[in-house]
């Protein structure tokens, strides 16, 4: 018993048991300093997107039509260019990346999509002032103004815009309407009625352009693997 107790306190066992403490805390500190570099960093990313989206808001402020027509372009182009990636996936075959294609999209995005909603939301608040009530009667007919009257001809209006842009003469789109158009329609409405009555009765006038592209970029993808299977393309509102 003696042997046992002095064994335990030898300066072996005791420069063991030190060894073992500070290896402990090493890891300890390691873990500690980890979370801590994990939390800063996180915090780091969570400060940049709050800063991006302040910026962002005050630029809508500031300039919102300029603002809404560069999201607008952005958004646009990369729904093209993920909608290519889709088809060459779908088709297996390595065809190369049609800039000019992006580019039409980003264009549209930019010069018309843009502008055209920007106006025409400020139009159809102007009439038809936005209530306390979300679900209220006034945004049930603003919902069916905005897909049954204006959707169908700014529609017309994108095949015109994107197939003259791409080189088509006016009878080749509109031969691509006939073929098209009642098709393109049926899939809007299934999309953007539900889209369209989220953005009006939920989102700030300000932010329903931006709304409005978000939900696009599906759209844009969709429209890219059904009518660009055979050449073709054409988007909605």
């Amino acid at each position: 018993a003696t042997v046992c107790s002095v064994n335990a306190f030898s300066p072996t066992s005791l420069a063991t048991g030190v060894r073992g403490a500070n290896s402990l805390s090493s890891h300890s500190e390691v873990d500690t300093r980890g979370s801590a570099s994990a939390l800063h960093l996180d915090a780091g990313v969570t400060d940049s997107l709050v800063n991006a989206w302040t910026s962002y808001n005050v630029a809508l402020e500031e300039d919102p039509l300029l603002t809404k027509s560069i999201t607008a372009g952005v958004i646009l182009g990369a729904a093209d260019f993920a909608g290519q990636a889709l088809e060459r996936s779908n088709s297996g075959e390595d065809n190369p990346v049609d800039y000019a294609r992006a580019a039409r999209f980003a264009f549209f995005g930019f010069i018309l999509q843009a502008p055209w909603n920007h106006f025409y939301y400020l139009f159809l608040d102007g009439a038809l002032p936005p209530t306390e009530d979300p679900l209220s009667a006034t945004t049930g007919i603003k919902v069916v103004i905005d897909q049954f009257v204006q959707a169908p001809i700014f529609t017309v209006i994108i095949f015109f815009f994107l197939g003259l842009l791409e080189g088509k003469s006016a009878s080749d789109v509109k031969e691509q309407l006939d073929r098209d158009y009642k098709d393109t329609m049926f899939a809007n409405w299934k999309l953007w009625v539900p889209a369209t009555a989220v953005n009006i009765a939920f989102c700030p006038p300000i932010l329903r352009v931006l709304f409005l592209n978000c939900v696009f970029f599906f759209w844009s993808i969709f429209l890219s693997l059904k009518l660009n299977s055979d050449g073709e393309e054409a988007p909605k509102e």
